[in-house]
C-alpha cells in the first residue's frame, strides 16, 4: 500500500501549511463532494459556509491525498464554466463477503460501493470456521491478484446470516462477536486484519440486503422500506427516513423468532416456515402420496431441499403449492404487524425461495394486504428483489464505505490519508503483534482447498 503518511508535508511551497486544526473542515469538505451535494467550488462555500480561502486550502489537500478531482469542467451558465470537484471512488477498494447457509459470496468494490467484480460458489457454513476462513481468504487473495497492484485496500466487510451486536467503540469490528457456533473459537476479524492489514466490519446478511436494496435496487427513490429474507433463518431489515435501522444492540428485525400457529402446531416462524421446514414438509407430502413430483425426486436419489419443494410447486404439485402457501401467509401475518406498526412505502422479499417461487410471493402479499390498515396498504408496494445474491455484496461495500468516511472516524485518519492510521485500527495491529511476540500466535487455517471460480 501506497504510505499517505507525508501527504501534508509534501504541498507545494508558497501554501499555508495545514494543521490538525483544519480536520473538521476536511471532513465536512470531503463529504459534500462524496454524497455529491456540492459538485463545484461554489457549492462547497454555500454548504459549508467556509470562506473561500479555506475551501481552496481545504480542496489542495484533498486532491494532494486523492481524494478528489478538479480535473472535469462543468456547463457554462453565462460565464466561464466552472470546474466539477468529484470524490476518486478508485482511491481505493473494499473486499466484501456474503456467507449464506448454502453459499459463499465474495466480490470487489469501489469507495462508493459499486461492484467491480463479483464471484459465487457453494459452501457449508457448518464446516469448521478454520476451513470457511481459510476459502474466504483465498479468494479474497484471489480477486485482489486479478485487480493488480493499483489501488489501496481500505477495508473488508462481510455480510453473515446471524445478528451482530453493535460496537461502540468505532464504526468497524476490533474483535470477533460469536455470530456462528464456533465463531467464538476462532478469531476471524483478527486473522483477516493480520492477512490484509485493513479495517474489517461485520453486519448481518438482512442489514446488507436492505442497504443494497436502499442504494443499488427496488428501495431507490424510496425513504421508508422493510425488506424480508427468507431462507433458514428469516429476518426483517427496516429502513426509515432513508436510514437503516440497526437497533440498540445491532439486533433488529429478529422476526423468525416470533411465536406462530398452525392448527394445534405452535413454533417459531424459522421453524414454521422457513426453508428447513419446506423441506420437512415436502418430504413428509411425498411419503404420504400427496407430493407425486417430489416422491419421484426421492425414487431417484434426490435430495430435498426447500428448491426442489419450490421448484415442483412451479410445476403444479398440489402437494408442494400447499407448503410454499402456508409458509407465504405465516410469513405475510407477521410482516403485516410490522406494516401496520411502521407504514412502509415497499416491502421487498429476498432469499431464494422468495426471488423464484411466485406462488410464496402471492400468499404473502394476500396475508400482507388482508390485514394491513387501508391507509397502510393503500400505496404499499411488496415485491420480490431483483438484485438477487447481489444485493448483499452491494449493502456490504456501502456499510464499510460509510463506516471510513462517517465523520467521526473520518476525522482520525483523514490528515494521514488512510484508515489505517485510524488510533482503533492501529491499536489492534499492535494486540496482534503482541500476541504473535508472546508466542500466542493466532491460528492460521489449513491449506487451501479447491473450489469453483
Amino acid at each position: 500500500m501506497a504510505d499517505l503518511d507525508a501527504g501534508v508535508a509534501t504541498r507545494k511551497k508558497g501554501r499555508p501549511r495545514t494543521s490538525e486544526t483544519a480536520a473538521p473542515s476536511l471532513v465536512e469538505i470531503l463529504n459534500l463532494v462524496r454524497t455529491e451535494r456540492s459538485t463545484t467550488r461554489q457549492e462547497i462555500e454555500r454548504e459549508s459556509e467556509l470562506g473561500r480561502a479555506v475551501v481552496a486550502d481545504r480542496l489542495g489537500t484533498l486532491i494532494e491525498l486523492g481524494f478528489v478531482d478538479e480535473s472535469e469542467l462543468g456547463t457554462a451558465t453565462g460565464g466561464r464554466a466552472p470546474r466539477l470537484v468529484r470524490f476518486c471512488t478508485d482511491r481505493a477498494s473494499i473486499l466484501v463477503a456474503t456467507l449464506d447457509q448454502t453459499a459463499l459470496g465474495v466480490g470487489i468494490a469501489d469507495l462508493s460501493g459499486r461492484l467491480i467484480m463479483e464471484h459465487h460458489e457453494e459452501a457449508d457454513l457448518t464446516e469448521p470456521v478454520s476451513i470457511l476462513c481459510d476459502r474466504l481468504t483465498s479468494l479474497f487473495r484471489w480477486i485482489v491478484e486479478r485487480q493488480g497492484d493499483q489501488h489501496d485496500l481500505w477495508g473488508i466487510s462481510i455480510s453473515t446470516p446471524g445478528a451482530v451486536a453493535d460496537g461502540r467503540e468505532t464504526s468497524f469490528q476490533v474483535s470477533t462477536p460469536p455470530v456462528l457456533p464456533g465463531w467464538e473459537s476462532f478469531p476471524i476479524v483478527e486473522h483477516l486484519v493480520e492477512t490484509f492489514d485493513a479495517p474489517v466490519w461485520l453486519r448481518s446478511s438482512v442489514e446488507t440486503m436492505s442497504m443494497g436494496e436502499l442504494r443499488a435496487g427496488a428501495g431507490i427513490g424510496h425513504k421508508t422500506m422493510l425488506i424480508i429474507k427468507v431462507g433458514k433463518r428469516i429476518g426483517a431489515g427496516l429502513v426509515s427516513d432513508g436510514i437503516l435501522f440497526r437497533g440498540a444492540q445491532g439486533a433488529a428485525g429478529l422476526i423468525g423468532s416470533v411465536p406462530v400457529t398452525i392448527g394445534d402446531r405452535t413454533g417459531t416462524l424459522e421453524r414454521m416456515a422457513g426453508s428447513d421446514a419446506i423441506a420437512e414438509e415436502g418430504r413428509a407430502a411425498a411419503e404420504r402420496g400427496q407430493s407425486p413430483i417430489i416422491a419421484d425426486l426421492i425414487r431417484r436419489g434426490q435430495r430435498i431441499t426447500a428448491v426442489e419443494v419450490a421448484q415442483a410447486a412451479q410445476m403444479g404439485d398440489r402437494g408442494a403449492i400447499d407448503i410454499l402457501s402456508q409458509s407465504g401467509r405465516l410469513i405475510g401475518q407477521v410482516v403485516a404487524t410490522l406494516a401496520n406498526m411502521l407504514n412502509p412505502e415497499i416491502i421487498v422479499l429476498s432469499g431464494s425461495i422468495a426471488q423464484t417461487n411466485d406462488i410464496l410471493l402471492a400468499s404473502a402479499r394476500e396475508a400482507i394486504y388482508g390485514a394491513c390498515h387501508p391507509l397502510v396498504s393503500r400505496d404499499l408496494q411488496i415485491i420480490r428483489s431483483q438484485m438477487g445474491s447481489s444485493s448483499g455484496l452491494v449493502g456490504a461495500a456501502i456499510t464499510a464505505a460509510e463506516g471510513l468516511f462517517a465523520p467521526s472516524t473520518l476525522r482520525e485518519w483523514i490528515m494521514a490519508g488512510r484508515p489505517q492510521a485510524h488510533p482503533v485500527f492501529a491499536e489492534l495491529i499492535k494486540r496482534i503483534s503482541a500476541k504473535k511476540s508472546d508466542g500466542a500466535e493466532a491460528p492460521h487455517p489449513p491449506e487451501t482447498r479447491k473450489g469453483k471460480r
